[in-house]
């Protein structure tokens, strides 16, 4: 199985009154993680959009254990679930600093040619990077 550790630390304003991370930024949490991850791949979003290949978040689950708060040290573990071919699948798990596990979470982006809008296979190039990474 193929993952990547991204370690985030909750800021104040991601927080409610009573210190608890608000559930709508745990998808910028995952973004964020997803994005480390290409990036370690060697792979980075702003130059596949340059190229013409958009990855567009079509679906995303969360799954709620424990609350995160203010000023925890976020461990987001991303998972590629498969080799990607049109579509893009991750699983995350999120723990705290005392490796106590908050929430689960998975998504699925799918690869557009921008030009067309329309679904293609991923880029031969993000296969290497995929599969280079991997047998590190």
């Amino acid at each position: 199985m193929k993952y990547h550790e991204t370690f985030i630390r909750v800021r104040y304003g991601e927080t409610d009154q009573m210190a608890v991370v608000y559930h709508g930024n745990y998808a910028a949490y995952l973004e964020e993680a997803r994005t480390k991850w290409l990036r370690d791949m060697g792979i980075s979003y702003k130059k596949m959009e340059e190229s013409g290949i958009a990855l567009p978040v079509t679906s995303i689950s969360l799954q709620f254990k424990k609350s995160a708060l203010y000023d925890d040290i976020l461990r987001i573990k991303t998972i590629s679930k498969k080799t990607p071919s049109v579509r893009l699948e991750f699983d995350y798990e999120i723990f705290n600093q005392e490796n106590v596990l908050l929430a689960t979470a998975s998504t699925e982006l799918v690869f557009i040619n921008s030009e067309r809008n329309r679904p293609t296979k991923a880029p031969e190039y993000f296969l290497k990077a995929l599969e280079n990474y991997t047998n590190k």
